[in-house]
C-alpha cells in the first residue's frame, strides 16, 4: 500500500510540473500568435491549452482514485482514472475539428495576414523544450495508466506539432510561403485525431464494462468445465474497473450436493487460476446444484432467474 501511494506521489508531482510548464507555454505562444498572426502557433496554444485541462483532470483523477471505499462507493474512486482519460480524449479530438475548420476558412480568405515567421519559429522551439520537459516526467507513468497514458499523448503530441511549427516558421521566414501555417495546421490536427481515437475507444469500452480485450470468454469457460467436480460455468460477465483490476463474476454448476467447505476449495482453485491464466484479480463466483436457471453462458439479464 506505501508503495502504491509513493507512486500516486510521484505522478501527482509530475503532472504538477507539466501544468506550470503548460501553462507557460500557452501563454507564451498564444501572445506570439496575435503579435505574428500566425494560425499555426494559435493551434499549437490551443493544443497545449488543451493539455493543462487534460494534465488538471489527470491530476484530479489521479488524488480521487486515492480515495478510502465507503458504503455508498464501494468501488471508491477508482474509475476516475479511466473517466479522465476518456474526457482528454474527446476534448483533443474536439479541438483537432476547431482546428480544421479555422484552417480550411483561411485558406480559401481572399485576404490572408502575413505571418511573422521567424517569432513564429521561435516560440515553436520553446515549446519544444518545455514540452520535451513534461514528456519525459510523465513518459515513466504511462505504460500501464490509461490516464497517464492520455497525458503523455497530449505531451507528445504537442512536442511533435511544435516541431512542425518551427519547421513551417523557417519556411516561412526565409521563403514567404503563407500557406504552409495554414497547411500545417490542418496536419497537427488530423495527428490529433489519430493519437487520440485509440484512447477514446479503448475507454468507452471500459466504462461500457465491455470484456477486455484479450479475454475470450467461451476459452475461459471450457478451460474450467474440465475440473473435477464442476458440471458447468454460466452466466459469465468480466469486466475492467481500471487499469490494474478485471473483474468476474459467474455462476458454478457442482455435479454433487458437496459440503461448503468442498465448494469453497474448488473455488479456490478457479479463483487462483483466473488470476494466473487470466489476469483477473477480483471474482464473485455463485455455487449452484440442479438449480433451474439459465445456463446460457452469456445471460440477458431480463433473463435471470430469482
Amino acid at each position: 500500500m506505501g508503495e502504491h501511494h509513493h507512486d500516486h506521489d510521484l505522478k501527482g508531482r509530475s503532472l504538477i510540473i507539466t501544468i506550470l510548464l503548460n501553462i507557460a507555454i500557452t501563454v507564451v505562444q498564444a501572445i506570439g500568435a496575435l503579435l505574428s498572426n500566425s494560425l499555426s502557433l494559435l493551434s499549437d496554444a490551443l493544443h497545449n491549452f488543451s493539455d493543462v485541462m487534460a494534465l488538471v483532470i489527470s491530476y484530479i483523477a489521479n488524488k480521487l482514485s486515492l480515495r478510502d471505499y465507503s458504503s455508498g462507493k464501494s468501488y471508491g474512486y477508482k474509475r476516475a482514472e479511466i473517466l479522465a482519460a476518456f474526457i482528454n480524449a474527446a476534448a483533443l479530438l474536439g479541438v483537432s475539428c476547431y482546428l480544421i475548420i479555422e484552417s480550411v476558412d483561411r485558406f480559401f480568405s481572399i485576404h490572408q495576414p502575413e505571418v511573422n515567421g521567424f517569432l513564429v519559429a521561435l516560440l515553436a522551439g520553446f515549446s519544444i523544450v518545455a514540452n520535451g520537459i513534461s514528456v519525459l516526467l510523465v513518459k515513466k507513468h504511462s505504460d500501464n495508466n490509461m490516464n497517464m497514458k492520455s497525458a503523455y499523448l497530449h505531451l507528445f503530441s504537442d512536442m511533435l506539432s511544435s516541431l512542425a511549427v518551427m519547421i513551417g516558421g523557417i519556411v516561412m521566414y526565409y521563403w514567404h510561403v503563407a500557406w504552409v501555417d495554414v497547411v500545417l495546421s490542418i496536419i497537427i490536427a488530423l495527428y490529433l485525431i489519430y493519437s487520440s481515437w485509440s484512447l477514446l475507444v479503448k475507454t468507452i469500452k471500459v466504462l461500457m464494462q465491455f470484456t477486455p480485450a484479450g479475454i475470450d470468454v467461451e476459452e475461459l469457460a471450457n478451460h474450467f468445465k474440465t475440473l473435477e467436480g464442476i458440471k458447468n460455468i454460466h452466466h459469465i460477465h468480466v469486466w475492467q474497473l481500471n487499469d490494474e483490476e478485471i473483474h468476474l463474476e459467474a455462476h458454478i454448476d457442482y455435479e454433487a450436493d458437496v459440503k461448503i467447505s468442498e465448494a469453497n476449495k474448488i473455488m479456490g482453485v478457479i479463483k487462483s487460476e483466473l488470476k494466473q491464466e487470466f489476469k483477473i484479480t477480483h471474482c464473485t463466483l455463485q455455487p449452484e446444484f440442479e438449480l433451474n436457471d439459465d445456463k446460457s453462458l452469456i445471460v440477458n439479464g431480463a433473463a435471470c432467474s430469482e
